[in-house]
């Protein structure tokens, strides 16, 4: 995993950014942001925050111009509300788990229709041999033999 102290301040610049954007970030090109997660590099020098934003390709890059804008008032606002000693320089990484998920549940309603044809395929099949091949005990073997 990580520090568990950098865990911690990952989860306070994960609030701290969202209040800011929330309340007193009020660009126009910001769009609906959500942050999904934070994550500091093992000396603390370098937060990375991911989001993600509802809607187009457009309100996507208009988002990212906001969000690189504005992270100079992002990262003195962090620096002040954490009293680090040192204050992490902030990136903003746009997720891809909406894209993911999306090609999962692709992936899974492919999945499901062969199912569906492989059962459909099987209902109206019938056994090549016998309904049960196997012998079972007390039956009497073949007098031919």
């Amino acid at each position: 995993m990580g520090n568990p102290r950098y865990i911690k301040v990952a989860e306070q610049i994960k609030v701290i950014v969202a209040e800011l954007l929330e309340r007193r970030i009020k660009d126009p090109r910001l769009g609906f942001v959500t942050l999904t997660d934070v994550r500091l590099t093992g000396d603390g020098r370098e937060a990375t925050v991911f989001y993600t934003v509802l809607g187009d390709e457009q309100s996507r890059s208009d988002t990212a111009e906001a969000l690189e804008s504005a992270r100079g008032l992002i990262r003195s606002t962090v620096g002040k509300q954490l009293g680090m000693k040192f204050t992490p320089t902030i990136a903003f990484v746009l997720d891809a788990i909406p894209e993911t998920a999306a090609q999962i549940e692709d992936v899974l309603a492919r999945a499901r229709a062969a199912d569906e044809a492989v059962a459909a395929q099987a209902a109206g099949a019938a056994y090549a041999g016998e309904a049960d091949p196997y012998k079972k005990p007390g039956e009497e073997d073949d007098p031919a033999e």
